[in-house]
């Protein structure tokens, strides 16, 4: 559906999104709940072929568009107009703050690592409660990134 309704540019870049929102080592709350070889952390792009693998969207993703249709979001028409898309998605938290994100444009790099959910939760609710909260006050929820991988720190 995605590929003929709102992303007209190819299935290779649009299935390579999909299988890194369906890696849990990838991911911290992974997107795509996906079923085949959706590839292995010491070899993320060894996943299989289109048509060896099936998802559908994760129970995280289903809440954060939980809000969708009551009226959260400004809708616009896809790439040729037969279809009406939205704008920005809503989000019932900051994902870009839990799943991070690397990127690169007009000379300029970015990467934002994961964070836990519960912190940035609890984050957020103390930005709602005291809205002169502080950088220091907020450092104190949200301790620092929590990567996807299960890794331990040994000293």
């Amino acid at each position: 559906d995605v590929l003929g309704k709102y992303h007209p540019h190819g299935d290779s870049a649009c299935y390579e999104a999909m299988v890194l929102m369906a890696q849990p080592f990838s991911y911290r709350y992974p997107l795509v709940d996906g079923q085949g070889n959706w590839g292995a952390p010491d070899d993320p792009k060894s996943f299989a072929a289109m048509r060896y693998t099936e998802s559908r969207l994760s129970k995280y993703s289903e809440l954060l568009l939980s809000e969708l249709g009551q009226g959260t979001a400004d809708w616009v028409p896809n790439f040729d107009g037969t279809l009406q898309e939205p704008k920005m998605l809503p989000a019932r938290l900051p994902n870009i703050l839990l799943n991070g994100t690397t990127g690169i444009a007009v000379g300029m790099a970015t990467d934002i690592p994961p964070h836990n959910l519960r912190e940035v939760a609890q984050a957020a609710i103390a930005l709602i409660d005291q809205p002169k909260t502080t950088l220091d006050q907020l450092l104190d929820i949200v301790q620092g990134p929590d990567y996807p991988t299960e890794a331990e720190i040994i000293t």
